[in-house]
Formats: C-alpha cells, sequence, structure tokens
C-alpha cells in the first residue's frame, strides 16, 4: 500500500466534497478512488483524512444552511416560552430530526464491521450504486410534495433515518436516498432537503468520532506516521467542492431534477462491477 501525497489527497477532496452532497454516494466514490490510488483505507493516514474530510463537509452545510438554520434555532428558542400561544414547529422538527437519527445510529453500530467491509467490494459497491440510481430515477414521477411539517409523521421521519442507516453502504447516496424517501412521504421538495442535512449532521459527526476514535488506536504504533499537509489540503478542498455541490443539489431539487444523476449511478456502478469481475 502507498502513502497519501498531495494530488491524491486533492483527488479525494473533491471527490469528497462533490459527491457528500450530490446524489452519487461520496463512499462509493472514496472507496473507489482509494482502491485506484492502491491506498489502505484502515491505515493511520486514511483515518484521519476521512475525519478531516467530513468535518469540512460539516462545516460546508453550517455555513451554506446559516440562514435557514438561524430561524429555526431562534424560534426553537422562543417556543420554549410558556407564553408561546402558536404552534410549536421548531420543537416538532427538532424532534423530527432526533427519531430520524435513531434507527441511523442502530444500523451504523449494529452493522459496522459488514459495512466497513463492503468497501472492499468493487461488485457490490456497482450494485448499490445502481439501486441509487432507481431511487433518483423514480423521483421523476412523483406529484410535487404537499405536506409541511404539521403533517410529517414520526413514523416517516423514522423511514428517512433507515434510509440514512442504509446509506452507510458504500455506493448508497445518503443525499439521494433520503432526499429521495421523504419526496416519496410527500414532503415539500425545499423541505425534504433541509431534512435531510439536518438529519445529516449528527450521522457525519458520529461518524467521525468511531474514525477518530479508530485513528487513535492505530496512532498507537510506533511506525505510525501521519502526512498532515496532504490531509489539511484534501480537507480544505473537500470543503471548498462541498460549499459549491451543496449549492448545486439545493437548486436541483427545487427543480425537480434529481433524476438527472441517475445515468451517473447506473454508468458508474456497472463499470465498477465490470472491472471487479474481468480482474
Amino acid at each position: 500500500m502507498s502513502e497519501l501525497t498531495y494530488i491524491q489527497a486533492i483527488v479525494l477532496g473533491v471527490l469528497q466534497g462533490l459527491t457528500e452532497f450530490l446524489p452519487i454516494s461520496s463512499s462509493a466514490h472514496l472507496a473507489l478512488g482509494q482502491g485506484l490510488f492502491n491506498l489502505d483505507p484502515r491505515s493511520q493516514s486514511m483515518l484521519l483524512f476521512d475525519v478531516c474530510a467530513h468535518v469540512g463537509t460539516v462545516v460546508a452545510v453550517l455555513i451554506i444552511l446559516a440562514r435557514p438554520t438561524g430561524r429555526f434555532l431562534s424560534r426553537l428558542i422562543r417556543e420554549t416560552n410558556r407564553d408561546w400561544n402558536q404552534k410549536r414547529y421548531a420543537w416538532r422538527v427538532a424532534l423530527l430530526g432526533i427519531l430520524a437519527s435513531i434507527p441511523t445510529a442502530a444500523i451504523g453500530f449494529g452493522f459496522r464491521r459488514q459495512f466497513e467491509a463492503a468497501f472492499a467490494q468493487p461488485v457490490l459497491i456497482g450494485a448499490c450504486l445502481m439501486v441509487t440510481g432507481v431511487l433518483l430515477v423514480s423521483t421523476k414521477s412523483v406529484p410535487r410534495g404537499r405536506r409541511g411539517w404539521a403533517k410529517f409523521a414520526w413514523w416517516q421521519a423514522v423511514l428517512v433515518g433507515f434510509a440514512q442507516g442504509a446509506a452507510i453502504l458504500p455506493g448508497i447516496s445518503r443525499s439521494g436516498a433520503t432526499i429521495s424517501v421523504a419526496v416519496f412521504l410527500g414532503l415539500r421538495r425545499r423541505w425534504a432537503a433541509e431534512f435531510s442535512f439536518l438529519v445529516a449532521v449528527p450521522a457525519i459527526l458520529g461518524a467521525t468520532l468511531v474514525q477518530l476514535s479508530d485513528a487513535s488506536r492505530v496512532a498507537e504504533l510506533p511506525s505510525a506516521s501521519i502526512p498532515w499537509g496532504p490531509i489539511l489540503v484534501g480537507s480544505l478542498v473537500s470543503f471548498l467542492v462541498g460549499l459549491v455541490a451543496l449549492k448545486i443539489l439545493l437548486g436541483v431539487v427545487r427543480m425537480r431534477a434529481l433524476h438527472y444523476f441517475a445515468p451517473y449511478c447506473f454508468v458508474l456502478g456497472l463499470l465498477a462491477i465490470t472491472v471487479a469481475i474481468t480482474r
């Protein structure tokens, strides 16, 4: 296995920034990219790179969605006042987000080893990419959503959480799966996207903490050497590209154009399967 270089870090940072938000699966691209560069995904360098790159994309979410997040938190605080005489929509959204996070965490921790093993199976990654393509194509025929937060039930939030949990599999796009399921359930598309990123932040942070724990254990090895330069450069690239990708995704969702990404998922999935079989 080779060591992470600046060029490889930049390429992987671009992949992470683009694919964390665009519905084409960041985990699949990172797994295939690491395989292409002959990098060990369980090495200290790659574990730390994944941690830092994910932090970069979380910061991108917080910046792009700073205004709606600020409004949400402001209303959440106001709704805690006993004199508040309107409906508590902010608290309802917060509770829905918590409910959606429960199945994600259960799946992530319960099947962690199986998901990690999947990163070394390009045929499975290709098949999951094609599943993502089917999900995206299916959104094209879904009527415009009319359901708001008041009519978005707890069990529907849980289904979105299960979709996010399944997206831990490399090849299943987290944003593609969660937004698609929310759209299938009738939630308005703009709110489907915002809810997707609301539940994404704790999921990404949780996965980052797990990776950080793994990296700290690897660091105990005396031969461990950390290429901080490439890691930090790749993380910065991930953050900057993530800003652009998130803006693109929000526009795509508003235009009801998620299905435009389906052909890419089908082609890449088929290519991954073909290359793996013919090796």
